[in-house]
């Protein structure tokens, strides 16, 4: 493989170091060159390094373009990677006589590279923010770069994300603590405590809040000094500044650190004080050498920093926050040394130079696999993609696990399949999926999508029906006649059918389905009689289980953890309720409070509430609790569905009026009680063979009390429920077998 980097040269800091020890790496396993469009310290350092350089020294784009086409000649380019504004113009420039694809690494929010520089903003600021919408994929520096890329409308399913890595496997030469602050002529007596940042100083980096910080700090622990290495166009202003303030004999602005090593194993607290970040090297530098970090909750900060455990994090911006730290940390030599051995642990497992060389090469592999497909399905002019299409972001946890469990199947047929979701919230779905999203009534953008996709998914729960809404039933029907009249092959996923009340809408249910749908999959025997009753015949109809099944629960360690948090332990006994408002929820909310009450008198078993759509269900929650004598506990914080299924492995039964809550825990074969406001409830347990349910309309506190006790008596049968439960998630195979045999139908554009 042969990979071609281009950068503008005048690059420092975190880009640089990302940049030349990725290269140097990256050759020992492909042909990786750099061209870089000035002589100067980075150039020099690569050459020093032993990275294949050429250097084109032409502030002419025009020029530039001219000698990067002699340069590369009739060599065979596989990609072409950018990093910086001129490199992603020169990218754009060459991609078409090259004919690669071109990538490019996001090193920083690029709205803020030229903060406090007016004309630099204007003039390289919009001509990389242009480049950028050209390139054909691109590399967050950290998840939270990620988001801000989709944030910004740029294609999420096109970006990767990966983490700066350094080695930790070298030995490191640094001088002692006591030759380099005598290097930088700083007195430091025993018993000091030494707070470094390496930054630039720029407004980005922040330097005033640390100062205003060290202030507060020192007056409650005079032993803290401070060292600032960097430099930039704010240094006067922050000697101004640390004058004002009564701490320049305790804050030493050392400059440009050429020995960043020496720089970290002589301080003894590494700050970073930034308002954005991606995932700067300051974090793992500063690990290497074990040393303590306090940090502002910037960028992929929190991705290392473990808030309390190895380090600290504070809010950017919050001086007060930060000097508490200051303090904590400078009171404590042992916490020091203890959340330092925490930090480089961490850090040496998961960012290492290594780890970040094989992510980037895996990166390759894929732009290359999935640059070849689309031009294979262009040239054969073959439609490609799938539109899923169901009640996604409206905060619902069983719809999540829903839409998950269907992006996880089509990927597992097509690990490169074009994805896009229709939904409520695009840009939630963008960043939790990596998936394109359209607006669930975006008409247009609808009907674009669907003229070049192969598959619609109407994917997973109770669409077709109209208990709910009228329109809801109008619009699911819609969507299915419009995808085949565009010339998809249309799949319903994993669904239930009904209740649809009125002739008309049924006589419409079957004339949409019968034209419009080539295949049904059904979660459970009720959906099938109701489909029978529609008469319903021309679509191939399979009877299989929900998706949701198959999602495969987190480790028990995070729920431990999650239930902790919360200040629950893992090994105690609970009733779990799911709870939803409802037509005549609020006149039964004292029966549920009973049954609770009853659960923890008799039983032992402390009320959890568990919120699956924190819009409906912490309401009739909170509404329960508040006929209740005992306390509860409320769990409402946006759970991952697999991490929900790991929580509910750890209650002794559970009471539920939300399928998916029932669904989750049947997993671990948890005894249930279903109270239903939907037959898909009662179909579900019937399809399962246990548990007990209500109707909520005959809801009592007796029924309640009686069912409880029933599921308490089929706690020492966990293991049997469990397989109950396995039988159905091997009937969901079904779903995924036709999905499978619809897109190996290949159709034309």
């Amino acid at each position: 493989m042969r990979v071609i980097h281009l950068i503008g040269g005048g690059d420092t800091g975190g880009a640089k170091t990302h940049v030349l020890n990725l290269l140097k790496e990256l050759n020992r396993y492909i042909d990786a060159r750099l061209v870089c469009f000035r002589k100067g310290e980075f150039s020099e350092d690569a050459e020093n390094m032993g990275i294949p350089i050429d250097v084109i020294e032409s502030g002419n784009p025009i020029v530039g373009l001219r000698e990067l086409k002699k340069l590369i000649g009739n060599q065979k380019i596989d990609i072409i990677h950018c990093h910086g504004a001129r490199g992603n113009l020169m990218g754009n420039l060459i991609k078409k006589y090259v004919h690669a694809p071109v990538v490019t690494t996001v090193h920083s929010d690029y709205r803020l590279d030229y903060l406090g520089r007016p004309v630099a903003r204007l003039s390289y600021g919009t001509t990389n923010m242009l480049a950028l919408r050209r390139v054909n994929y691109y590399i967050g520096v950290s998840d939270p770069m990620t988001d801000i890329l989709i944030e910004r409308d740029f294609p999420a399913d096109r970006i990767y994300t990966i983490y700066n890595g350094i080695d930790f496997k070298t030995p490191i030469r640094t001088m002692s603590r006591e030759e380099y602050f005598q290097s930088l002529q700083f007195p430091v007596e025993d018993g000091d405590v030494v707070a470094g940042i390496a930054a630039r100083l720029s407004p980005v980096k922040d330097i005033p809040t640390l100062l205003r910080a060290m202030k507060l700090a020192a007056e409650q622990n005079p032993h803290l000094k401070l060292v600032v290495a960097g430099d930039g166009e704010d240094r006067q202003k922050l000697l101004d500044m640390a004058q004002d303030l009564g701490i320049s004999q305790r804050v030493c602005f050392a400059g440009w650190v050429s020995d960043i090593n020496s720089f970290y194993h002589a301080i003894d607290i590494n700050l970073l004080t930034s308002i954005s970040e991606t995932f700067p090297y300051a974090l793992t530098e500063g690990a290497r050498m074990k040393r303590p970090t306090i940090a502002s909750r910037v960028g992929g900060v929190p991705v290392l920093i473990d808030d309390g455990k190895n380090g600290f994090i504070f809010e950017p911006g919050n001086e007060a926050e930060l000097a508490k730290h200051l303090v904590t940390l400078g009171s404590s030599q042992e916490l020091r040394r203890k959340m330092g051995e925490l930090l480089y642990e961490k850090a040496s497992r998961d960012f290492s130079i290594d780890r970040m060389v094989e992510h980037q090469l895996e990166i390759y592999e894929s732009i290359l696999k999935r640059s070849a497909r689309r031009e294979e399905k262009k040239q054969a002019g073959l439609r490609d993609g799938t539109i899923v299409c169901g009640a996604y972001g409206h905060g619902n946890a069983g719809d999540d696990a829903i839409l998950k469990s269907i992006i996880q199947s089509v990927k597992q047929i097509d690990e490169y399949m074009p994805i896009t979701v229709l939904a409520k919230n695009t840009q939630s779905i963008k960043k939790r999926y990596r998936v394109n999203s359209v607006y669930t009534f975006n008409l247009f953008g609808m009907i674009r999508a669907m003229r070049h996709s192969h598959l619609y998914i109407n994917g997973g729960g109770t669409l077709i029906q109209n208990a709910t809404s009228y329109r809801s039933l109008w619009y699911y029907l819609f969507t299915l006649r419009m995808a085949k009249f565009l010339g998809n092959k249309v799949d319903m996923y994993g669904c239930g059918i009904g209740p649809v009340s009125g002739e008309r809408n049924i006589r419409l249910v079957k004339r949409v389905l019968d034209r419009s749908v080539d295949t049904i999959t059904l979660r459970e025997k009720d959906s099938v009689q109701e489909l029978k009753s529609f008469g319903v015949q021309k679509p191939d109809i399979i009877l299989s289980s929900d998706p949701a099944l198959i999602l495969a629960p987190a480790p028990d360690e995070d729920a431990r953890l999650y239930l902790e948090r919360h200040g629950l332990s893992p090994d105690g006994k609970y009733l779990c309720f799911m709870l939803r408002t409802w037509y005549g929820f609020s006149e039964r909310a004292q029966a549920f409070a009973a049954c609770a009450d009853y659960a923890f008198e008799v039983y032992g078993l402390k009320p959890v509430f568990l919120s699956l759509n924190i819009f409906h269900d912490t309401e009739a929650a909170k509404q329960v609790c508040g006929h209740m004598r005992n306390p509860a506990v409320i769990l409402d914080d946006r759970a991952e569905p697999e991490l929900l299924i790991s929580v509910l492995a750890h209650m002794s039964a559970v009471i539920s009026m939300r399928l998916h809550g029932l669904i989750f825990s049947s997993v671990s074969g948890v005894p249930l009680v279903g109270v239903s406001y939907d037959p898909k409830i009662g179909s579900f347990l019937d399809y399962l063979h246990c548990g007990t349910c209500l109707d909520l309309e005959d809801v009592t506190a007796e029924k309640l009390m009686q069912a409880t006790d029933s599921a308490v008596s089929l706690i020492p049968e966990r293991e049997q429920l469990k397989a109950n439960a396995n039988r159905l998630k091997s009937m969901e195979r079904k779903n995924i077998e036709a999905v499978e045999r619809l897109l190996r139908s290949e159709t034309k554009q």
